[in-house]
């Protein structure tokens, strides 16, 4: 009798056993907007990376999920009521010493800002199934939350896919959707919380692919800096490492991304500030390509790309003076 694999990163059915099994043996990792797992390195931004994280190991498939839970846990009474509004940390206070006089006073800002999220969002998914491509066997819904099989003994017009409109929330400690008020303190138990919307027909395949190369004209984008560089992450998957390339000049940059699934990314960045293309570097990761700019004149670059729009806002660099 077919089962399903309830190990993190597999899920398949299986009707052998023995048959290999690659998955996550570790638990989740959520801290300060990444998102991994504890038995690998990769760290992501978005929740839809992190579910397509490549599993690390590989043992037997299995029907008893024995992943550990999360180590750390904040305190229940934080983030065990479905619903409630969770209480805001208070701000960190700081001694100065003014006049022989000690005066505590609130935390100032870091000097340097977080990652900008103000890039151009990923293209949404396709909202129903391509009615000339036939769903493979053992495909899985790709709505968030429903995790029905196709079965083809089923009329696609008596489907009822039951899922998450919304995104994921995870706020200190606590898991759930934006689309209902359930929260839990486990991933386990994320995973686990029934859809709250329903429609006709699950989404198994999404949008049919054109033929031949897909053209991308942008990717999503965001990028923190320092006082020599420039650190930017560009949001592609699956990017032919051996075939990958990135040009640096003065600035500019030079892109020609192809993927593993045939899409191709071809365009180039004119940069806000000029950058030392010597001492500027590139990485291919999983589901992104990271750039590390060296900046030439140490200027504070309010955006990436010189034909962003600039809301008249610098971020601020170096270190907080003393009083």
């Amino acid at each position: 009798m077919a089962s399903k694999c309830v190990h993190k990163g597999c899920g398949k059915v299986f009707d052998d056993p023995e048959e290999p099994c690659i998955y996550h043996p570790g638990p989740p990792v959520f801290h300060e907007g990444q998102k991994g797992w504890k038995c690998c390195k990769p760290r992501v931004l978005t929740f839809d990376e992190f579910l397509v994280i490549p599993p690390c190991t590989t043992g037997k498939h299995s029907t008893i999920d024995d992943t550990p839970t999360t180590e750390s846990r904040k305190p229940a009474a934080i983030t065990s009521e479905a619903g409630n509004a969770l209480p805001e940390r208070p701000a960190p206070r700081v001694t100065v010493a003014t006049n022989n006089r000690s005066v505590s006073q609130p935390g100032l800002p870091p000097a340097i800002t977080p990652p900008s999220n103000t890039a151009n969002p990923a293209p949404p998914e396709s909202e129903s199934d391509d009615p000339s491509l036939e769903a493979p066997l053992n495909s899985t819904c790709r709505r968030k939350g429903c995790k029905a099989i196709y079965d083809p003994t089923v009329s696609r017009e008596e489907e009822k896919c039951v899922h998450h409109p919304g995104h994921p929330i995870f706020h200190e400690g606590s898991k759930g959707w934006s689309c209902c008020k359930r929260r839990v303190l486990e991933f386990d138990q994320f995973m686990k919380i029934e859809g709250c919307k329903e429609k006709t027909r699950h989404l198994f395949i999404g949008k049919g692919r054109p033929a031949g190369e897909e053209k991308i004209d942008d990717v999503r984008s965001d990028f923190y800096q320092t006082p020599a560089t420039v650190n930017a992450s560009l949001y592609l998957k699956k990017i032919d490492k051996a075939n990958a390339k990135v040009e640096f000049s003065s600035t500019m940059i030079n892109l020609d991304l192809p993927t593993a699934d045939n899409k191709r990314l071809r365009t180039t960045y004119n940069l806000f500030a000029p950058i030392d293309p010597e001492n500027s570097q590139y990485r291919v990761l999983n589901t992104k390509l990271d750039l590390t700019l060296a900046k030439a004149d140490g200027t504070s670059w309010p955006v990436l790309r010189s034909d962003e729009r600039w809301t008249g806002q610098r971020i601020q660099i170096g270190q907080a003076g003393r009083i």
